[in-house]
C-alpha cells in the first residue's frame, strides 16, 4: 500500500512535466505551420502578381474592356490567397492585416480605374517585372526553406535539452532514493550498536576473564560495520548532492534556453523569413508605379494611392500582427518548476565540502568561458549587423533596365531592345550577389543564434553557481575544511593496491587481458573515467589537448605495474595527461576494439541517412563483438555521451570528442585511403557517442559495469570488507598511540595543510600547491609563519593553510598567544575571494 501511495504522489509531478513538453511539441509544430503558412502565403502572392503582370499586358492591347474584365476577374474569384485555410480567410477578409495584402488590395483598385495601356507598357509589364516576380518567388521559397531548417535545427536541439532535463531528474531520484536507504542502513546499524554495548554493560560485572576478549571483539565488529556503513551513507549523499545540483543546472539552462528561444530566437527568425521580400515586393511595385506614370500622367491619382501602399510595408508591423494572430503558438511557455524527489527539501545548489574544490574552478571556468563567448557573440552581431545591410542594399537596387526603355522614345519600336544583352548580365551578376549574400547572411544567422543560446544557457549556471557560493557559511566551511583534511591525511596511509598481471596492459589484448586479471573494465579506463568524471567534465578541450608526455609515460608505467596512480598524487593539472592515457591504451590495443573484418560494414552502416536505420544496424553489427569488448565499449561510450552534454563549458561536442577517438578506436586498415574514409569513420564513432543506450545492449542481455554519471572519490567504502578489515587492524595501533618519532616531531612544529596554491613574490616566501603537508616552526606575524616544504625554509601566507584538530591542540599547548593568534584568523579564504583569486 504504501509503495501504491508513493507511486501517487510522483506520478503528478511526472504527469505535468509530460503535459508541459506535450504542449511545447505543439507549439514547436504550430510555429513551423505558420512559417510555412507565410512562405505559402507569399509565393501566392508573387505568383498572382506575376499573373496579373503577363495578362495585364495582354489586356492592354484590348484597352479598357479587357482591363475591367481582368480586374473583376481578380476581385471575384479571390484567388489563392482566398484558399480554404482560416488563416487566408482572415488575411483576405482584413486586407489592411498585412501590407503585403494591402499592397495588393490596393493595386486592384488601381487597376478597375485604368482604361487603356500602350503597347509599351504592355512589353514591360511581360517582360522585366513578371521576371522579378519570378525570381523574388524564388527567393523567397529558398529563404523560408533554409529558415525552416534552421527553426526545426533548433526545436531539436530545444527538445534535446529538456529530454537531458528529464534524464537529469530521474538520475537525481535514483541517487537520492539510494541516499536515503543508506542512511536508513546507517540508523539500523547504531541500533544495533547500541543494543550490544548495553547488554555487554549488564553483564560486564558477571563476566569471566576468558570472556572478555570474546566481548572486545564483537564490540569491533559492531563498531566496523557502523564505520562502513557511515562511509557508504557519505558516499550515497556526496553522489545525491551532485545529481541534485546536476539537476537543478539543467533546470536552470533549460528554462534560459526556451525563454532565449520564445522571446529572440523566433523573432530573428521571423526576421530572416521576410529579409528582402518587402523590399523586394516594394521594388518591383515601385518599378511598375514608374512605367505607369510615364505611360499615362492622368493615372497619377491611382498611382499616388499604390505608392502610398508601398511605402506602408512594415515588416515590423507585418511581424507583430501575424504574431498577434498566433498568439497561442508563439507565447512563451511555463517555466518548468524543481521537482524535489519525495523527502528531499533541499531545492537550491549546495556546496558541500565535498564538492567545493570542483564548484569554485567550475565557476571560473563558466565565467572565463562565458567572456569568451560574449565576445565572439558580438563580433559575430556586428558581421551579421553589415551583412544584413548588404543584403537589403543588394535587394532594394534599382532595375534601371525597366526604366530605360522610356528614356528614347514612346514608341513601341523603341522597346525593341528592352531585354538587351548588357542588361540581363547585369541583373545576372546581381542576382548572382544577393543569393551569395544571403548564404552567408544565413550562417552567421546560425552562428549568432546558437552563440546566444549558449550564452543564455552559461549565464544561468554561473547565476545559480555564484549564488550558491556566496550563500557558503564561512564558519562550517572551516569545520568542514579540517573535518576533510583529516580524511584527506587518513586516507593517504592508506597502501595503494598492487598486482600482477599476466597479461600486458599497454599494447596488448583486452579480452585475454580481462580474463586474467578478472576485471570486467580494465583499471585504467575505469581509474581514468572516474578521474575525469571527478575533475574534468567541464575542462575546455578535454582529449583535444595534448597532455605532457613526460606526465603520460609515468601513469602508464604506474597502470602497467598493477598500480592505480590516479587514486592519490595526481592533480587537476594532470587532466590532459590522465586523458592522454586513456587515448593511448585505446590507441595501442592489438587486437583493435572492431576487428578489421567489420570495418566496411560499419563505413557503410554509417552511410545511412535516416538514424533509426543506421542505429539499428550498428547494432546489429557490435552484437558480433565478444562480450568483454562490448561491455568497455558501453562503459567508455557512456562516459563520452555524458562528457560532450558539457559542451557548452568544454566545447567538445559529440563531433569533436567523434574526431578525437574515431581514429584511436576504428583506424583504418592498410591498403586503404585514410583521408577519404575518416569522414565516415568520424561520422560512426560521433552515431555511438549520440546513442549509446539504443546501440549497445543493456545490462540485463550483457552483465557488466556500467558508467554512473554521479561519481565520488575512492576510498575505503570501495574496498572489500576483507581489505577494509585488514586496514582497520593496520590502523589500530597509530589509533591507541603515537610513535614517538611522531611525538617528537609535534613537539618541535607543527604541521598544517595548503588549502590553495601561493606562489612566493620573493626569496624568502615559500611557494607550494593546494595539499602538499607543511612544517610551521613559529609564529612571525599576524598574516605570517615560519615553515620549511622539502627541506626549504621560508615564509608561509596564514590565510593559505589550515590545521588539523590534533596541531590545533598542540598550538594551544605552546601558550596563550600562540593559542590566539592561531585560532584569530581565519583558515580558509573567504569564498568571494578566493572566487576572483586568478
Amino acid at each position: 500500500m504504501a509503495a501504491h501511495g508513493k507511486l501517487r504522489r510522483e506520478r503528478g509531478p511526472q504527469a505535468e512535466y509530460e503535459a508541459q513538453v506535450k504542449e511545447m511539441r505543439w507549439q514547436l509544430s504550430e510555429q513551423l505551420r505558420c512559417l510555412e503558412l507565410q512562405g505559402e502565403l507569399r509565393r501566392d502572392l508573387l505568383q498572382e502578381l506575376a499573373e496579373f503582370m503577363r495578362r495585364r499586358a495582354e489586356v492592354e492591347l484590348e484597352y479598357s474592356r479587357g482591363l475591367d474584365k481582368l480586374a473583376e476577374r481578380f476581385s471575384s474569384r479571390g484567388g489563392r490567397l482566398g484558399g480554404g485555410g482560416r488563416e487566408h480567410q482572415s488575411f483576405r477578409k482584413e486586407p489592411s492585416l498585412l501590407s503585403p495584402l494591402h499592397c495588393w488590395a490596393v493595386l486592384l483598385q488601381h487597376t478597375r480605374q485604368q482604361s487603356r495601356e500602350s503597347a509599351t507598357l504592355s512589353e514591360v509589364l511581360a517582360g522585366p517585372l513578371a521576371q522579378r516576380l519570378s525570381h523574388i518567388a524564388e527567393d523567397v521559397g529558398r529563404i523560408v526553406k533554409k529558415t525552416k531548417d534552421l527553426e526545426q535545427q533548433l526545436q531539436e536541439e530545444l527538445l534535446e535539452v529538456v529530454s537531458e532535463l528529464q534524464t537529469a531528474k530521474k538520475t537525481y531520484h535514483v541517487y537520492h532514493m539510494e541516499s536515503v536507504n543508506a542512511e536508513a542502513k546507517l540508523r539500523e546499524a547504531e541500533r544495533q550498536e547500541e543494543k550490544r554495548a548495553g547488554r555487554t554493560a549488564a553483564t560486564a560485572a558477571t563476566a569471566t576473564n576468558e570472556a572478555g576478549p570474546v566481548r572486545k571483539s564483537s564490540l569491533k565488529k559492531g563498531g566496523r560495520l557502523v564505520e562502513k556503513r557511515q562511509a557508504k551513507f557519505l558516499e550515497h549523499k556526496v553522489k545525491c548532492t551532485k545529481a541534485r545540483n546536476e539537476y537543478l543546472l539543467s533546470l536552470a539552462s533549460v528554462n534560459a534556453a526556451v525563454s532565449n528561444y520564445y522571446l529572440h530566437d523566433v523573432l530573428d527568425l521571423m526576421d530572416c523569413c521576410d529579409t528582402g521580400f518587402h523590399l523586394a515586393l516594394g521594388q518591383v511595385l515601385r518599378s511598375y508605379t514608374a512605367a505607369e506614370t510615364r505611360t499615362q500622367a492622368s493615372q497619377m491619382q491611382g498611382l499616388g494611392s499604390l505608392e502610398e501602399a508601398v511605402e506602408a510595408l512594415d515588416p515590423p508591423g507585418d511581424k507583430a500582427k501575424v504574431l498577434e494572430v498566433h498568439a497561442v503558438a508563439f507565447c512563451p511557455p511555463l517555466r518548468f518548476d524543481y521537482q524535489p524527489h519525495e523527502g528531499d527539501e533541499v531545492a537550491e545548489i549546495q556546496v558541500e565540502i565535498e564538492l567545493r574544490d570542483e564548484i569554485l574552478p567550475r565557476a571560473q571556468n563558466i565565467q572565463s568561458r562565458l567572456d569568451r563567448q560574449t565576445i565572439e557573440t558580438e563580433e559575430v552581431s556586428k558581421t551579421l549587423k553589415a551583412t544584413l545591410q548588404a543584403l537589403l542594399e543588394v535587394v532594394a537596387s534599382e532595375d534601371g533596365d525597366v526604366l530605360d526603355s522610356f528614356q528614347a522614345s514612346p514608341s513601341t519600336e523603341s522597346l525593341k531592345s528592352t531585354s538587351s544583352d548588357p542588361g540581363s548580365r547585369q541583373a545576372g551578376r546581381r542576382r548572382g550577389q544577393q543569393q551569395e549574400t544571403e548564404t552567408f547572411y544565413i550562417t552567421k544567422l546560425q552562428e549568432y543564434l546558437s552563440g546566444r543560446s549558449i550564452l543564455a544557457k552559461l549565464q544561468a549556471k554561473h547565476e545559480k553557481l555564484q549564488e550558491a557560493i556566496q550563500r557558503g557559511d564561512k564558519e562550517e566551511w572551516e569545520a568542514s575544511r579540517t573535518q576533510y583534511t583529516q580524511r584527506k591525511l587518513q586516507k593517504s596511509r592508506q597502501p595503494r593496491p598492487s598486482s600482477q598481471y599476466n597479461q600486458k596492459l599497454f599494447g596488448g589484448d583486452m579480452e585475454k587481458f580481462i580474463q586474467s586479471s578478472g576485471q570486467p573494465v580494465p583499471l585504467v579506463v575505469e581509474s581514468c573515467v572516474r578521474f575525469i568524471n571527478l575533475n574534468g567534465l567541464q575542462h575546455e578541450g578535454i582529449f583535444r589537448v595534448s597532455g605532457a608526455q613526460l606526465r603520460v609515460s609515468e601513469i602508464r608505467d604506474a597502470f602497467e605495474r598493477g598500480e592505480d596512480p590516479l587514486v592519490e598524487g595526481c592533480t587537476a593539472h594532470d587532466l590532459d595527461s590522465v586523458a592522454g592515457v586513456l587515448k593511448l591504451y585505446f590507441r595501442s590495443l592489438d587486437p583493435p576494439l572492431f576487428p578489421p573484418d567489420l570495418f566496411a560494414d560499419l563505413l557503410a552502416s554509417a552511410e545511412l541517412e535516416a538514424v533509426a536505420e543506421r542505429v539499428e544496424l550498428v547494432s546489429q553489427l557490435l552484437a558480433r563483438l565478444p562480450r568483454p569488448v562490448l561491455v568497455v565499449l558501453r562503459y567508455l561510450f557512456t562516459f563520452l555521451n555524458h562528457l560532450a552534454q558539457y559542451s557548452d563549458e568544454n566545447m567538445m561536442d559529440p563531433y569533436n570528442l567523434a574526431v578525437c577517438f574515431g581514429p584511436t578506436l576504428l583506424p583504418v586498415p592498410a591498403g586503404q585511403d585514410p583521408v577519404a574514409l575518416q569522414g565516415r569513420v568520424n561520422q560512426l564513432v560521433q552515431t555511438l557517442i549520440v546513442q549509446p543506450s539504443r546501440v549497445f545492449p543493456p545490462v540485463s542481455l550483457v552483465p557488466g559495469p556500467v558508467y554512473e554519471k554521479c561519481m565520488a572519490p575512492p576510498s575505503t567504502s570501495c574496498l572489500g570488507d576483507a581489505h577494509l578489515e585488514g586496514l582497520a587492524g593496520e590502523n589500530e595501533p597509530e589509533l591507541e598511540a603515537g610513535t614517538p618519532a611522531q611525538e617528537d616531531d609535534l613537539e618541535g612544529a607543527v604541521e598544517a595543510v595548503a588549502c590553495f596554491a601561493y606562489t612566493g613574490r620573493t626569496a624568502q616566501e615559500l611557494s607550494f600547491q593546494r595539499g602538499d603537508v607543511l612544517r610551521l616552526l613559529e609564529r612571525a606575524s599576524g598574516d605570517w609563519w615560519r615553515g620549511e616544504r622539502a627541506g626549504t625554509r621560508g615564509l608561509i601566507p596564514h590565510k593559505y593553510i589550515t590545521l588539523p584538530a590534533g596541531a590545533e591542540k598542540h598550538a594551544a599547548g605552546q601558550g596563550p598567544q600562540a593559542t590566539g593568534e592561531l585560532l584569530s584568523s581565519p583558515g580558509v579564504l573567504p569564498a568571494t575571494e578566493f572566487a576572483h583569486r586568478p
